[in-house]
């Protein structure tokens, strides 16, 4: 009976520069602030749209992530 001496396969794991995410995280954490913003902050004072529109879309989600609205 022959055995196949086992060898272990090269493996290549690349590597992502610093320079190609760095972008992407920037955008994301824009995007997460903003709707922070909107959940959060998005009534009375600091309102950015007229009205009540925004804070009745969110409204569930306020109260889901513990933010006080009435």
């Amino acid at each position: 009976m022959a055995t196949a001496a086992a060898t272990t396969p090269d493996v290549y794991v690349p590597t992502i520069p610093l320079g190609e995410i760095l972008p992407w995280a920037i955008f994301g954490g824009l995007l997460l602030l903003l709707a922070i913003y909107f959940v959060g902050a998005e009534q009375g004072a600091t309102a950015v749209f007229k009205g009540m529109y925004v804070h009745e879309f969110v409204h569930d989600g306020r109260h889901l992530l513990g933010f006080p609205c009435h």
